[in-house]
C-alpha cells in the first residue's frame, strides 16, 4: 500500500478498531443487562426490557447525535434522497434484527463468549458473500482469487475453533475448611 500523507492516512483503521472494541463488549454487556432485568415470571420479559434500553440507546447515540451534528453543519432537514433513506432504514432494521436475534440466542441457553463467536465468524462470511453477489468481478465468479475462499474458510474455521475450545469458567472457591468444619459439625448446647 503506497504511503500518502495527504490522502486520509490509518485513521479508518482506529475508527475500524473503535467498533472492534465496541462490538466485542457488546455481547457481554447485553447478556449481562439481560440477566440482570426483573423478568416478573416470565424469562422473556427480560430480553424485551433489555431489547428495549439497546433501542434507547441506539435513539441517543444514532438519532440525537447525529442530528445534532447535522444542525451544527446546517444540513439537518436538507439532502435527503428516496433511496438513502430507504437503504439506510433496511440497515437500522437489520442491524436491530440481529441484536434482538442475540438476545433471543442468549436468552435459548447461548453463553455470550459462544454466540459472539458465532456471529463474528458469520458475519464476515455473509458481507463477503454478499458483496460478491452485488459486485461479481469481471469474468465472473471463476475469476474469485482461491485465497478468498481460503479466507471464507478459515472463517468458518476460526468461528468453530473459538466456539468448540472455548475455556470454561474457572472453578468456584473452595470454602476455608474451618468454616466448612464448624458448618458441618453440630453445635451443642
Amino acid at each position: 500500500m503506497p504511503e500518502n500523507s495527504q490522502g486520509p492516512g490509518m485513521t479508518w483503521l482506529l475508527f475500524a478498531l473503535l467498533t472492534v472494541v465496541s462490538w466485542g463488549v457488546y455481547g457481554v454487556f447485553l447478556h449481562t443487562g439481560q440477566t440482570s432485568m426483573g423478568t416478573g415470571g416470565d424469562p422473556s420479559v427480560a430480553r424485551y426490557r433489555a431489547f428495549l434500553f439497546v433501542g434507547l440507546a441506539y435513539f441517543l447515540t444514532a438519532v440525537l447525535a447525529p442530528l445534532f451534528l447535522l444542525m451544527l453543519k446546517g444540513a439537518a432537514w436538507t439532502g435527503y434522497t428516496a433511496k438513502g433513506m430507504s437503504w439506510s432504514l433496511i440497515a437500522g432494521v437489520a442491524g436491530a434484527l440481529g441484536a434482538f436475534g442475540v438476545l433471543l440466542a442468549f436468552g435459548a441457553g447461548g453463553k455470550p463468549g459462544v454466540v459472539m463467536s458465532i456471529v463474528f465468524a458469520g458475519a464476515p462470511v455473509v458481507n463477503a458473500v454478499y458483496s460478491l453477489y452485488l459486485h461479481p468481478p469481471a469474468g465472473g465468479l471463476l475469476k474469485v482469487p482461491a485465497p478468498f475462499y481460503i479466507g471464507i474458510m478459515l472463517a468458518a474455521l476460526g468461528g468453530f475453533l473459538v466456539t468448540y475450545f472455548k475455556p470454561g469458567p474457572s472453578a468456584p472457591k473452595a470454602k476455608p475448611l474451618q468454616a466448612t468444619a464448624a458448618a458441618a459439625s453440630p453445635q451443642r448446647p
